[in-house]
């Protein structure tokens, strides 16, 4: 898994354990560099559609995205009373930028990404999936290491988002999964402020997923698991909630709904029904599903 395969031949060997791979056809490959950090991939699958691909590993595609960033977005913010200033580390591709953004209440959300290669790909190649969020005048993106970000900045959020690299992936990324790391996120947050990372799968790493659960728990009073299927990461995608206040297993399905719609916020996958069955979803896991 510190290797994963590149995209060869007419197939991207998509990784989703370190024992097992799921194969998807490829059509072309849009445009493809080395950056100062990765290998970076933009391509077209035959079932996906575009997708951004980092070190082998499909990062979105066109067809799924808005499960996975309507999912990691919106039970953080909704569950959030009035959400005005947000933070995003990681999100290369725009897409978690794009969902924040469809919040009314929200007055600035700041991006930090590590890797200005992949948002500049991503702002040519993927504007199906970023949607000109970039150039929204209440954004700012900022390429600057996320975790040096958190440490060094006196802003405070309301919201803070964690589109990561997988907590499993390197020992760069799971510096970004441990408590010394939220404690930090904690303090960047407002009083009622309320924190959500992705959190790989717990079904695949199970060892590694319990050890971040663990860390979340260590920091914050309230603390929530959920995980959807991602088609295009062949494994149900993990989520964490830390809040500091707001219990986001407390909204109705009609709250939910009120919210969504005073702010204006149209969706694909989220809504108050789906936000009941997130928070109400067993978590899977080989062993036992709990």
């Amino acid at each position: 898994m510190t290797n994963p395969p590149p995209v060869i031949g007419i197939v991207v060997m998509q990784p989703i354990s370190y024992e097992s791979y799921m194969i998807m056809k490829l059509k072309t490959v849009l445009a493809q560099k080395r950056s100062k950090y990765q290998n970076i991939e933009i391509v077209e699958l035959s079932e996906y559609g575009k997708a951004l691909v980092l070190d082998g590993l499909v990062q979105s595609t066109e067809v799924d995205e808005y499960i996975y960033h309507e999912s990691l977005v919106h039970p953080a913010m909704i569950t959030h009373p009035n959400p005005k200033k947000v933070l995003i580390v990681g999100g290369g591709e725009g897409a978690t930028l794009r969902e924040v953004l469809k919040h009314s209440t929200v007055q600035e959300a700041i991006m930090v990404d590590i890797d200005g290669d992949v948002v500049e790909l991503c702002k040519k190649y993927l504007e199906t999936l970023h949607a000109g969020a970039f150039e929204n005048p209440r954004a700012k993106v900022i390429i600057a290491d996320g975790k040096e970000y958190i440490e060094k900045t006196n802003e405070i959020f309301d919201v803070i988002i964690l589109d990561l690299t997988d907590p499993y992936a390197s020992e760069i990324a799971q510096e970004l999964y441990t408590a010394k790391f939220y404690r930090k996120v904690y303090e960047r947050l407002a009083e009622d402020g309320i924190m959500v990372t992705q959190a790989g799968s717990s079904f695949y790493y199970e060892e590694v997923y319990d050890r971040v659960l663990e860390s979340v728990k260590e920091v914050f009073p309230i603390v929530k698991e959920y995980n959807v299927w991602v088609p295009s990461f062949g494994y149900a995608c993990n989520f964490i909630i830390g809040s500091k206040k707001y219990n986001p297993e407390e909204l109705t399905v009609q709250e939910v709904d009120r919210r969504l719609n005073e702010r204006k916020v149209t969706t694909k996958f989220y809504s108050g029904r789906t936000h009941i069955a997130l928070m109400n979803l067993p978590i899977y896991r080989k062993s036992k599903v709990r």
